[in-house]
């Protein structure tokens, strides 16, 4: 095999290619204009600030309208992306919370506090760059005191 077809001209001129070549692969983007009949705010009261701190640190995985930076416009970030919100959205979506089961719904709430609690949400990967995502204490307690609240009413 002729070993001038592994240099590093050629290597980076193949990437570069690749590159070029996966920006034309798209993916759907998880943005809706629509209200959504079964959105845990239709049915459960949510306090300003907490409904601040949702926005801010939960919505965009986990709820059916994801803001995107500019940066998501690129591959393979765009994959990245979307795999984070699908997986968010298969886990719990905001928007979708009255379609759960009673049991599902006390499980999800149940999963909110605790993994507040724990430090896992929002993601380390999503809180680099969205630094206001990030949960005080303040915002943790204000989470928990309202999960304990609308917990009593589900029905």
């Amino acid at each position: 095999m002729n070993k001038s077809f592994f240099s590093i001209k050629n290597i980076l001129t193949v990437l570069l290619v690749l590159f070029i070549g996966i920006q034309f692969i798209d993916v759907k983007k998880n943005i809706s204009p629509n209200q959504f009949a079964n959105a845990i705010g239709n049915f459960y009261a949510i306090p300003k600030n907490v409904q601040s701190i949702l926005k801010t640190s939960c919505y965009d995985c986990h709820s059916n309208n994801t803001f995107y930076p500019w940066y998501s416009n690129m591959q393979p970030v765009k994959w990245w992306l979307s795999d984070h919100v699908n997986s968010g959205k298969r886990h719990l979506n905001f928007d979708e919370f009255n379609t759960y089961s009673r049991e599902k719904k006390l499980k999800k709430l149940n999963e909110i506090v605790e993994t507040v609690k724990e430090g896992e949400m929002p993601l380390t990967s999503y809180t680099v760059i969205h630094q206001k995502a990030k949960l005080s204490l303040t915002d943790q307690s204000e989470i928990e005191k309202w999960v304990n609240e609308i917990r009593n009413g589900i029905k």
